[in-house]
Order: structure tokens, then C-alpha cells, then sequence
């Protein structure tokens, strides 16, 4: 999985998933661009990948900062060269418990976190990826966004709108080169679930989402963040092209996908429909 051509830039990329892409992509060969917030965590990531210099950047970023944003994309253009994929994986959640008691602000900021933030990043890419006829989007969503899930409501809309972008987005790019995925990367641990797995906050606000989340775990039903890895090069390296636009799992069988949609295409396949 030769990636040396390629400069992926990758969102909330100092810890957990984000972190393995970075690893698995600058293996391959890629230049890597990693942003997050907090600029010492990015540094201890960038040290922990090993690459030669003036392979890996880091970029402290808030996602939700439209300048912030801007700034980014700038600098990675012109220290490593034109982005071919980027990789909206910066997540939260955090406001739980029943809609009319969670803490509004916190439930905005969620939101803007795990929509704004990729709306953001694909906005300022989108013309660069259309301009060179190439590129790569994927947005990290959730199983979460295909239900409703009233004690996470915030991040169940919202991934439920990320996968409605990312649609969205996957049309307004069609025929220029440029494809874009939503996907399920799994119950892996991270940061993010071991604050449900473990929080107080949680077991007081929401005990059924962390009981939900114990036993996913203590039951062996979570996913090896191996597999959130390999889809997710696989997409970079552009292995499911024609299914630009679908939701996928961590769990299909990508081969298999793109095979049956090759032999007979069908519009609207792994899409938000209302059922009627």
C-alpha cells in the first residue's frame, strides 16, 4: 500500500484513532499533516512516528475556528506539498445524559465539534482537491448517526448529519476527481469511549450508556483499532473509489462492495433514506 505520492491531513490526530492513521499512512509513505488543539500532545505524536524531517507537520488547531482552519490547510500546502487526503476524525462526546437536562453549551460544542469542524476542513480543501481533478475525503462518523439515541443525543445528530454531508458533499464533487466517505470505524478504545467506559460524570448522567459502553468491551465486542486502520488506508489509497458518497462499516467486506456495485450500481445504497 504505496502512499508516497500522497499528503494526508489528519484532524484530532494526536491520540487514538487519529494517532494510528497517522502512524499506518506515514508507514506507507505518505506526508502527513496532524492537527489537534493541544500542541504538546502533537509533538509527543510527531515523535512517536519516527518519520524523516519535513515529513510529518503538526498544527495546533482548533476545529471549530474558522481561521484556525484556514491556516492550517495553508501551511500544509506549502511545507508538504498539496493535499491529497484529508481525514476528518476529530470527535466528541461528551454531553450526555436526557435532552432536557444536558447542559446546553456543552451539546453545541459537540455539535460544532463533530460537524462544523469537518464542514470547515472540506470547505477550504474541497476547491484545492477540484482544482488538481484528485483527492480524498474521509469524515470518521458512527454507527450512532443511524438512530436515535436520546442520552447522546448531541452526538448521534450530529454524526447523523456528518453522514448527510458527507453525501452531500460526495455530490456536489461528482466527476471532478474527488471522492468523499462517511464511515463506522468500530467500537475501539480511545480516549473518548474510556471517559464513558470509566467517568463518574457518565454513570451519573447516563448509567445506561456506560453500562452500554462496559460491556461492549468486558464482552469482547469492541473493534481492534487494526481494522478502523486498514479501512481507512484502503479509502486513502483509493481502493473504493466508485462507492464515493456511501456509509461504510468496519465491518463490511469492501471487496465485496465494490464488486456488486461495479456489476450492478444502485442509487441510494449505504445512504440516509426515509423509510415510507
Amino acid at each position: 500500500m504505496d502512499l508516497s505520492e500522497d499528503v494526508v491531513l489528519i484532524t484530532g490526530a494526536s491520540r487514538g484513532l487519529g494517532r494510528a492513521f497517522a502512524q499506518a499512512l506515514a508507514d506507507r509513505g505518505a506526508r502527513v499533516a496532524l492537527t489537534a488543539r493541544s500542541a504538546d500532545a502533537l509533538q509527543r505524536t510527531v515523535d512517536e512516528l519516527g518519520q524523516a524531517p519535513g515529513r510529518v507537520l503538526a498544527l495546533p488547531a482548533d476545529v471549530t475556528d474558522p481561521d484556525a482552519v484556514d491556516r492550517a490547510i495553508a501551511a500544509v500546502e506549502a511545507q508538504l506539498g498539496p493535499i491529497s487526503v484529508l481525514i476528518n476524525n476529530a470527535g466528541q462526546l461528551r454531553a450526555v445524559g436526557p435532552i432536557g437536562s444536558v447542559d446546553p453549551a456543552l451539546w453545541w460544542r459537540e455539535v460544532e465539534v463533530n460537524l462544523r469542524g469537518p464542514f470547515l476542513y472540506a470547505h477550504g480543501v474541497l476547491p484545492l482537491m477540484r482544482a488538481r481533478a484528485a483527492g480524498r475525503i474521509v469524515n470518521v462518523a458512527s454507527g450512532a448517526g443511524l438512530q436515535p439515541m436520546p442520552l447522546v443525543s448531541a452526538y448521534g445528530v450530529s454524526k447523523t448529519a456528518l453522514i448527510r454531508f458527507s453525501e452531500t458533499l460526495a455530490q456536489a464533487a461528482a466527476g471532478s476527481g474527488v471522492h468523499v466517505f462517511s464511515i463506522h470505524p468500530g467500537v475501539v478504545w480511545t480516549s473518548m469511549t474510556a471517559h464513558a467506559h470509566d467517568s463518574s460524570e457518565v454513570a451519573a448522567l447516563a448509567p445506561e450508556v456506560q453500562q452500554w459502553f462496559r460491556s461492549q468491551f468486558s464482552e469482547g465486542r469492541d473493534t481492534p483499532i487494526e481494522r478502523a486502520v486498514e479501512l481507512v488506508v484502503r479509502l486513502a489509497r483509493g481502493d473504493a473509489d466508485v462507492l464515493s458518497g456511501w456509509y461504510l462499516s468496519v465491518d463490511d467486506d469492501l471487496d465485496a462492495l465494490v464488486r456488486e456495485h461495479e456489476a450492478e450500481p444502485r442509487a441510494g445504497r449505504r445512504t440516509l433514506r426515509m423509510q415510507m
